[in-house]
């Protein structure tokens, strides 16, 4: 799978690796991905996000537990390219967040860079560092575990 891919990958090529789907994809665009290695994407931060209208009003933060999301969505995309994926008929889900950090607020207009690298890979489950910038500052990390569902 990993072959075919051309970097670097828009929403619908992105919507080909992962099931989340508006509001909850939140990947724009990934930039490198070294299968089995780690991955680079971005999330663009418009002021239209459907959770800047309660956290908060008059004064916009995106959530930090979506910082974390998006930073596991970023690990999902890394195992589905290495691991065959969706189209394997593989799904992961986030299991277990660690060590998790918030250095900075992200607001409206800010680009989001998630970088993910692949800690080690155990039977069905994925470690992965996680690292958040935005503008080159590290607004937000963790070590992220996902798991394989059994179906």
């Amino acid at each position: 799978m990993s072959q075919t891919l051309q970097l670097p990958l828009d929403v619908p090529a992105i919507q080909q690796l992962l099931p989340h789907r508006y509001p909850f994809l939140l990947i724009d665009r990934v930039l490198e991905l070294e299968p089995n290695k780690r991955v680079l994407a971005i999330k663009g931060v418009s002021c239209n996000e459907p959770f800047f209208n309660g956290h908060f009003p008059g004064n916009p933060v995106m959530p930090g537990v979506l910082v974390i999301e998006a930073l596991a969505q970023a690990g999902g995309l890394l195992t589905q390219v290495t691991h065959g994926g969706v189209a394997a008929g593989r799904s992961f889900y986030l299991v277990k967040v660690d060590k998790a950090k918030f250095s900075r607020m992200v607001v409206p207009g800010d680009r989001l860079e998630l970088e993910v690298t692949l800690k080690r890979m155990i039977r069905n489950m994925a470690l992965f560092d996680g690292v958040a910038r935005v503008d080159g500052n590290v607004v937000a990390c963790a070590e992220i575990m996902c798991a394989e569902a059994k179906e």
